[in-house]
């Protein structure tokens, strides 16, 4: 029996959230010439003495027949690089198997930070070179399983001539959802008119716009830490990953960027393009959808660009946004005030932060708000499929 059938039988389950756990150098056999030597490797956000050990450690590990014979009992018990696939591509199909999804959106672990502080850089050809080899190195990974693996690619936006080639370069080489900063770029907004054949490219593709969590920039001024007592450790032991204060600060660049790219008319213009919004929660959903709407009440009389639109703000939500609660979420409580189209269900496999029981904590919060049988198929499948459009299929 699978992870996903302990908890609900027979259910079809897409994961929208899922990672590879890259090791230091993964990325730079995929990169060109004339950037692998500029490239700078990556670590796991609590690095230190070890750890290249431990993940050798791991690796034999999953070699060992006595230890690979727990894979089953222990699939989401195990994280990080214990974990099942985490790092070794073959075996990323077996840890699918037996959680029982029928398919994962797969993302980087280490690279966003690095992807959009690199885009907002002084060089571009580094920028898009280190685009281009997490690109590459995504899509091979996801490519021991395509039906059911897709790789999320990533398009910096900083150039309008080189964003528009590089969302060919990067469909065209199989990445199966397009994944772009949360912070805004420098000298122009998301929204700019510059960019519709970005947008052009992906609605035609069928494939998803992405934003995920670490590709917000600076989430948090770090003098909010400094307020003379201990540091606070993170989900895993350090300090330097996500804290309770960091949380707070999670969603507001996503919540800017698409609410300009709503005012501003891309998805008028666009209308049948997605966008995902991975691993940044969803209880601001509701209120975020209002405030919207009072925008448009409070400044239509002065803005042409919002007497344009053909929908209430909140509604290009509900059409076109969907979005990932995090399991100790009120994802009941998210469905009933921001509608049943919107939340999908993710298990951040296989991190930490995605809990050892995700499904459990969502069912207890569904059955307390009630919610029924066609609201939860949505939840776990539906909203997916809505998302990936031909990407589901292709």
């Amino acid at each position: 029996m699978t992870y996903a059938d302990a908890l609900v039988s027979g259910r079809l389950i897409h994961d929208a959230d899922s990672h590879v756990m890259e090791e230091p150098d993964s990325w730079l056999p995929f990169a060109d010439p004339a950037v692998r030597d500029r490239m700078r490797p990556l670590y796991t956000a609590t690095t230190a003495p070890g750890e290249d050990d431990l993940i050798e450690h791991f690796r034999a590990k999953h070699s060992d027949p006595e230890f690979r014979s727990r894979d089953a009992d222990e699939i989401m018990l195990r994280k990080n690089w214990k974990a099942t696939g985490s790092f070794i591509k073959e075996d990323r199909p077996a840890a699918l198997d037996l959680l029982g999804f029928t398919s994962q959106l797969v993302f980087n672990t280490f690279g966003n930070k690095y992807l959009c502080s690199a885009e907002r850089g002084d060089d571009l050809d580094l920028a898009y070179g280190i685009a281009r080899a997490h690109n590459r190195f995504v899509v091979d990974f996801c490519s021991v399983d395509p039906k059911r693996l897709f790789p999320v690619g990533y398009v910096p936006l900083a150039d309008f001539d080189r964003a528009r080639a590089f969302a060919a370069e990067a469909i065209e080489l199989g990445c199966k959802g397009l994944m772009i900063a949360s912070a805004c770029p420098s000298g122009h907004s998301p929204s700019h008119v510059a960019l519709d054949p970005v947008w052009a490219q992906v609605q035609e593709a069928g494939l998803p716009i992405i934003f995920h969590v670490g590709g917000g920039g600076e989430l948090l001024d770090p003098n909010y830490f400094e307020n003379g007592l201990p540091p606070i450790p993170d989900f895993h032991g350090g300090e330097e990953n996500f804290r309770s204060v960091d949380y707070m600060a999670i969603p507001y660049p996503v919540m800017q960027t698409l609410a300009t790219m709503i005012i501003d008319g891309v998805m008028e213009r666009f209308a049948d393009l997605k966008f995902g919004v991975i691993e940044q929660g969803a209880s601001w959903l509701p209120g975020w959808m209002r405030m919207l709407d009072s925008a448009q009440d409070a400044f239509s009389k002065n803005e042409a660009r919002l007497q344009n639109l053909s929908l209430r703000p909140s509604e290009y939500v509900l059409r076109q946004v969907r979005a990932t609660p995090y399991p100790t979420e009120d994802v009941g409580w998210i469905i009933d005030n921001s509608g049943p189209d919107v939340c999908l269900f993710s298990s951040d496999y296989p991190h930490v932060e995605g809990g050892r029981n995700p499904i459990a904590r969502f069912e207890r919060s569904l059955d307390a708000a009630g919610t029924g049988e066609p609201d939860r198929q949505r939840f776990y499948s539906d909203n997916f499929a809505d998302l990936m459009g031909s990407a589901l299929n292709g």
